[in-house]
């Protein structure tokens, strides 16, 4: 079947909110849309100049940093729009395509590398001895590309799968960006095959990544149990903390947007804005406040554009 769209604009019609609380959701959501960005840019930075995190978690963690920032710049932008005007909401039939494709590429690669990055955290701790021949600089860009190969792959199914249905009217899209569930409602086909594919994918992909997951962190459980001082468990348990904190804050949002039965548009709204929003300033600020290895490269960072400033 061809696309014999006659829709050529789309319109979000944003958050669910009072009109009274535009200017006051403009102004958070601008705010962490700043922190987000800046908060990425600097981690990208310190383990860019600092060599002693040249190592491979921090080569997977400057990837996290670079698509959290883009993932929520696919999104937060044209939200923020939606709320100042209201010829904002309007979006192109292609630039939402443009929209959708980024969005869940972003989206999936971030679902990839989680999974690539708890691998490396089991070989590190189960496997201190052999890791370093392991996890070689190859071997390392060799994963990152595979999780951006395959993520770009599944966003392609995605988004064909979604504009290949014709679109005649109406033009209103419940939502603050252009997603698969809330656009196929205004398909003028039937799209229950669509979405059953598009809950497959998406299922499939998440369920198995989490389930790696899982799998990696019991055996990195089972080799910390084995740590004989209290001091090497602590440490040890302290390194994947944070790796854990952002695996169900992105899992959890996912599951409930895309993998229950039924849709709804209000609790769909306030949940993709804390994984389009919230969890790519979280990423940041967990590796960093968390992390003694990058506080002490920040500082050191700082340092040295005081000393240069001074001079």
């Amino acid at each position: 079947m061809t696309n014999v769209s006659l829709v050529t604009t789309f319109f979000l019609m944003g958050l669910p909110h009072a009109p009274a609380l535009d200017i006051p959701l403009f102004g958070i959501f601008l705010v962490i849309y700043v922190l987000t960005v800046v908060g990425n840019l600097l981690t990208l930075l310190v383990i860019k100049v600092d060599s002693h995190l040249h190592t491979p978690m921090y080569y997977f963690l400057t990837n996290l940093s670079f698509i959290d920032m883009w993932f929520s710049t696919v999104t937060v932008p044209k939200m923020l729009m939606t709320l100042v005007s209201p010829g904002g909401r309007a979006i192109s039939f292609h630039s939402c395509v443009a929209q959708l494709y980024s969005f869940h590429f972003l989206g999936s690669t971030e679902c990839f590398l989680y999974t690539v990055m708890s691998y490396d955290r089991y070989l590190a701790i189960s496997h201190p001895l052999r890791y370093a021949s392991m996890m070689r600089g190859r071997t390392c860009a060799l994963l990152a590309t595979s999780t951006w190969l395959s993520g770009s792959l599944h966003s392609a199914v995605q988004t064909t799968l979604t504009f290949h249905l014709p679109y005649c009217g109406p033009s209103q899209i419940q939502h603050y960006f252009c997603d698969a569930p809330p656009i196929l409602k205004l398909a003028c086909a039937d799209t229950s095959m669509n979405e059953m594919v598009i809950f497959v994918n998406i299922g499939v992909i998440a369920s198995g990544c989490f389930l790696l997951i899982v799998l990696s962190y019991v055996s990195i459980t089972c080799s910390i149990l084995k740590i004989h001082t209290s001091e090497g468990r602590h440490r040890a348990f302290q390194t994947c903390a944070s790796h854990c904190i952002v695996v169900l804050c992105f899992f959890v949002p996912c599951v409930l947007i895309y993998l229950r039965p039924g849709s709804r548009d209000a609790v769909d709204g306030v949940v993709a804005v804390f994984y389009t929003v919230l969890t790519p300033l979280l990423n940041p600020v967990v590796y960093t406040l968390r992390n003694k290895e990058v506080k002490k490269a920040l500082w050191k960072l700082i340092d040295i554009v005081t000393c240069s400033r001074s001079k």
